[in-house]
């Protein structure tokens, strides 16, 4: 017990250290508004394109017929419209024609000056409706009821409809959980592929400047790799933070247009305390491995280098959840739940399509032991590898290769 309060306090000695020098640094503030831009003109670039594709396309369609026949067609749509099941488009009278008088209409929609998308000409017996392939098909029904009241003179005697409503059913709530189950992977993906890379650099300068080797003969290894990883972890809940209240912010702003999430299957409340443990579960994993593997490189030329294989490395798993998300029931699910670092995201996605609790208290406590073990493991490399300490390093080949070629003394 002694042991471990030992390394507990050494541990938070670290996470405190390396959590209040990454805060107060001048470089922070730029880390917590570079997600933010992107966002920011996203969200700006989309609203504009909206508003340039409204203004260059307002479907409507040009009438071309004789003059009563054309002010009943204006009657008729002011009596169909809301009584069809989508909006009905503008109609602009082109021309009011004489007995007899021919219309092109192919010229009117080539025409700079009409701008109308289709034309409708005819008669209300035999009209004819010009325009693109896709608005034909889209208007036909419309313009023969159109016509159709029109002809009659009143309109036409549609039922009324007795209103059933039905909360939702069963298919449709699975449908909303599964949505709400994706979307929760990839919030949880997009955090930690944003995050958790900085862990591969946390090393580099520590040993350029020889530090590292004051602390490991001050404290146990895994230790201070326990209190790196639990101090990068704070930073990026301070960053949650700050990106949360912005997006909130957002929402509050523009809540109207923000899809609406099906309920979890869990509730609100265990879902979100659920995503808070699964993401600092899923840092915490991939953490471990980044700190590992990034307390090899010597250089920030190395780090750069291993990013590119740890940012595959995290899509893969990524991929992996959602598609163990497809195949419900199967070996592909189980060994989701199983694996460690996918095993958040597979949870998350579980906490939204089942109610039991039970599991979840597993796969944490699973989740938990495998941080353990793998800092435990990442502690014990570095200390053989880059501190040339511990037990003998073998004189088999593959020792002699991993010298030369993985450690690198310093």
């Amino acid at each position: 017990m002694t042991m471990w309060s030992e390394k507990l306090r050494a541990a938070l000695v670290i996470a405190r250290r390396d959590f209040v020098a990454v805060i107060w640094s001048k470089t922070f503030i730029f880390f917590l508004i570079g997600p933010l831009f992107p966002v920011l003109v996203g969200g700006m670039a989309g609203n504009i394109g909206d508003k340039v594709q409204q203004s260059a396309d307002r479907p409507s369609i040009g009438l071309a017929m004789g003059s009563d026949e054309v002010d009943r067609l204006l009657r008729a749509r002011d009596d169909l419209d809301g009584r069809l099941a989508g909006p009905i488009p503008a109609i602009a009278v082109l021309k009011r024609l004489e007995a007899g008088e021919a219309f092109n209409a192919r010229a009117a929609l080539a025409s700079s000056e009409q701008q109308v998308t289709a034309v409708l000409s005819g008669t209300l017996d035999a009209p004819v409706l010009s325009g693109p392939p896709e608005r034909l098909r889209q208007w036909s029904g419309l313009v023969s009821n159109l016509a159709a009241t029109a002809r009659s003179g009143k309109a036409l005697a549609y039922p009324e409809i007795a209103m059933d409503e039905v909360a939702g059913t069963v298919a449709k709530v699975r449908s909303g959980q599964a949505a709400t189950a994706q979307g929760g992977q990839v919030i949880l993906f997009l955090l930690t592929m944003l995050l958790a890379g900085m862990v591969l650099s946390n090393l580099v300068e520590e040993k350029g400047n020889k530090i590292i080797e004051v602390l490991a003969a001050a404290i146990p290894m895994d230790a201070m790799f326990m209190g790196k990883l639990f101090a990068m972890l704070g930073v990026s809940l301070v960053g949650i933070a700050v990106w949360g209240a912005a997006g909130a912010a957002l929402v509050m702003l523009g809540g109207q247009g923000m899809p609406a999430l099906a309920t979890p299957a869990v509730g609100w409340p265990l879902f979100l305390m659920l995503s808070f443990l699964y993401f600092a579960m899923a840092y915490l994993l991939l953490g471990s491995l980044f700190l590992t593997v990034g307390g090899m490189a010597s250089t920030v030329r190395e780090v750069q280098t291993l990013s590119m294989p740890v940012s595959m490395f995290q899509l893969m798993v990524f991929f992996f959840s959602s598609y163990a998300l497809t195949a419900a029931g199967t070996w592909v699910e189980w060994v989701s739940w199983i694996f460690p670092v996918s095993s958040p995201y597979a949870m998350l996605a579980r906490a939204a399509q089942y109610p039991e609790l039970w599991p979840h208290v597993l796969a944490l406590a699973w989740q938990v032991l495998w941080v353990v073990l793998i800092v435990r493991a990442g502690a014990q490399l570095f200390r053989r590898s880059v501190m040339k300490s511990g037990p003998s390093q073998g004189k088999g080949v593959f020792a002699r290769w991993l010298r030369r070629g993985v450690a690198k003394p310093n």
